[in-house]
């Protein structure tokens, strides 16, 4: 039951922290078209960024990709974190799939004090770690065991790392925060954006992994175009 209302929790916290980081649609494009073209922007300025060499080389395989262009954290001793998420998926012949939209949110405890915005990009490694969040509310780190490894700057993957975590977290931060991690972070569907850009019946498989979720949208062939091949 606690953990169960710590997921809840975490969720309401990201809906409050990422309303203000939303614009009303106009002629910039609807709000999930938007956050697709902020996820596009932060994505490539993080894999041109040479601090981080072990974005560019678990990116270039992984089996999934996670972004989340704003992520707030804010706290005091009890603090949370929360930001609306894409992810796109790549299938066996190398094809990315459309994005998917999904919330990320969290609680923390301990020594924490202050608040930052970061830019947040995970590399979902392995089918256990895509499956995972497929069409469901998922702990990072919580379920099921799914390992999350979280890289610093200047860390090449190839080197000392084993690749044992199903996926493996990046962040581009600013502002000063203590004691963040997103260990226990819950990211959930978002069905309401995935069905206003693809239709009724979207859902996060049909958008992922069948492919038979699609959009003539300008933002989505920009962001499967910016993906690694």
């Amino acid at each position: 039951m606690i953990r169960g209302f710590r997921s809840t929790s975490a969720l309401l916290f990201a809906a409050l922290l990422t309303l203000a980081s939303c614009r009303s649609a106009g002629e910039f494009g609807t709000e999930p078209e938007q956050l697709i073209d902020r996820s596009r922007i932060s994505f490539q300025s993080m894999m041109g960024d040479n601090q981080y060499p072990g974005l560019v080389d678990l990116a270039s395989r992984a089996k999934a990709i996670i972004i989340v262009p704003n992520l707030i954290s804010a706290g005091f001793f009890f603090g949370g974190r929360g930001g609306n998420a894409i992810i796109l998926a790549r299938n066996e012949q190398g094809q990315w799939s459309p994005p998917a939209f999904y919330t990320l949110g969290g609680l923390s405890f301990g020594l924490q004090i202050g608040g930052k915005t970061s830019e947040l990009i995970i590399t979902v490694m392995t089918e256990k770690g895509l499956n995972s969040i497929l069409d469901r509310q998922v702990t990072l780190g919580g379920d099921a065991g799914l390992a999350i490894g979280e890289l610093g700057k200047g860390v090449n993957a190839s080197t000392g790392m084993g690749l044992k975590s199903d996926m493996y977290a990046f962040a581009r931060s600013e502002g000063l925060f203590v004691g963040v991690s997103l260990e226990g972070s819950v990211i959930a569907p978002r069905y309401t954006w995935n069905q206003q850009l693809y239709g009724s019946d979207a859902t996060p498989r049909s958008i992922l992994t069948e492919f038979t979720s699609t959009s003539s949208s300008r933002s989505v062939s920009d962001i499967i175009a910016a993906m690694p091949q």
